[in-house]
């Protein structure tokens, strides 16, 4: 399977996951909205298509404080997420296979270029997923977002001592993303 095979297929996939989760959300709303008779052949069947992954993430959104009833919504949202996530990092993955088929028939230089990209673009996803995490309240005392505290701290902290909060929105990840973005065209020029 090349990677045209493969970056197709997830497409496709991230589709099909999409319609999934649309039909759900539609029924659901539909039932809710009484334009479809809960009872009915249709809601019936969409309902035991879709109760082993609903009922989880029911069970989740409850825990979390929401209504049980936003749970279809709440899986449009993760599948419009989780497939441009996939979808981005799949095509990272292609960029770095086609950088590494370059390098190999390359020298050093084209190497230090590849690693410092993809060393820039580490710090630039981990700033993103800082940001991200912190809308939802999440913590940086959280497990897995200990590395991403570690992998961005060293620059945004220095930022933010600098440049205070202006009401509830902090700037400073969005300079710290921009001097990223600066220095990596300024380094890789260099190359």
């Amino acid at each position: 399977m090349n990677l045209a095979t493969l970056d197709t297929a997830l497409r496709t996939l991230v589709i099909v996951a999409l319609v999934y989760a649309s039909i759900v959300a539609l029924t659901s709303w539909g039932v809710r909205t009484r334009r479809f008779n809960p009872f009915g052949a249709w809601p019936r069947f969409v309902r035991r298509a879709s109760d082993p992954l609903l009922l989880r993430l029911e069970r989740r959104v409850v825990a979390a404080g929401g209504s049980p009833q936003t749970a279809p919504l709440w899986l449009v949202g993760l599948v419009i997420a989780g497939g441009l996530i996939l979808l981005s990092l799949t095509h990272w993955v292609i960029g770095m296979a086609a950088g590494v088929s370059l390098a190999i028939r390359s020298g050093p230089r084209i190497w230090l270029r590849l690693l410092l990209s993809a060393l820039f673009t580490v710090l630039m996803t981990a700033l993103l997923i800082r940001v991200i995490a912190s809308w939802f309240g999440i913590g940086p005392y959280n497990r897995w977002m200990r590395p991403i505290i570690a992998l961005t701290g060293w620059l945004i902290d220095p930022i933010r001592r600098v440049l205070p909060p202006f009401g509830m929105i902090d700037f400073s990840p969005m300079v710290a993303w921009l001097v990223l973005y600066l220095v990596r065209g300024f380094v890789l020029g260099m190359i």
